[in-house]
């Protein structure tokens, strides 16, 4: 499986963003899948999971009704949709494939995709 993510950018706080992952090869739709962040000088931390049918949803804290994880499995394609950002959501976001939805651990992930920026400014 490879990922792609798409959509990141440079937006004021209070905004809003929404980051695509697209993945290619077979069987997308049996795995769960997640996103991570790595802000500058920290390590990279869970943000969301969804499950395989896209039925099930896990966040972090921080990220509790103002971000939304979504999939399309016909479209191989998961979504972060970010709302009322604020600049300690600034990171390198990246989605990877996962073993179910309430893994956190990024040791428990494989096949990683290259990151997009994701910059709130203040």
């Amino acid at each position: 499986v490879q990922l792609v993510e798409s959509g990141g950018g440079l937006v004021q706080a209070g905004g809003s963003l929404r980051l695509s992952c697209a993945a290619s090869g077979r069987s997308f739709s049996n795995y769960a899948m997640g996103w991570f962040r790595q802000a500058p000088g920290k390590e990279r931390e869970f943000v969301a999971a969804i499950s395989w049918s896209g039925d099930s949803t896990y966040y972090t804290d921080s990220v509790k009704g103002r971000f939304t994880i979504s999939r399309d499995n016909a479209k191989k394609a998961v979504h972060l949709q970010m709302n009322s950002l604020k600049p300690e959501d600034t990171a390198v976001y990246y989605c990877a494939v996962g073993p179910r939805v309430s893994a956190t651990d990024e040791d428990e992930y494989g096949y990683w995709g290259q990151g997009t920026q994701v910059t709130v400014s203040s």
